[in-house]
């Protein structure tokens, strides 16, 4: 049984919303708490597979990504990080 049966979508969101709040840096917990909060529920599964991978990328990383305007890497590129970004000018 794979990891995306075993866990049911409202455990996944619920599990992604407090890995957001609590990534390992004040700004990122807050950009991210929020964002989780207001926008994973409309996302697909595999736009949440995304989010996951760019949880795993780092809080520092995502910082540089979404905030200091620093390029990601084309697998980061997507839906997901523009959400993110718009966000955080929101």
């Amino acid at each position: 049984m794979n990891e995306q049966t075993a866990e049911s979508r409202e455990t996944r969101l619920r599990r992604l919303v407090y890995q957001s709040s609590y990534t390992g840096m004040k700004e990122t917990d807050l950009l991210l708490g929020r964002f989780a909060k207001v926008h994973l529920h409309g996302l697909t599964d595999d736009e949440l597979g995304q989010y996951e991978a760019l949880l795993d990328a780092g809080d520092d990383r995502i910082y540089a990504w979404v905030v200091a305007g620093e390029p990601a890497p084309q697998v980061h590129e997507n839906r997901v990080l523009d959400l993110i970004k718009e966000f955080k000018n929101d």
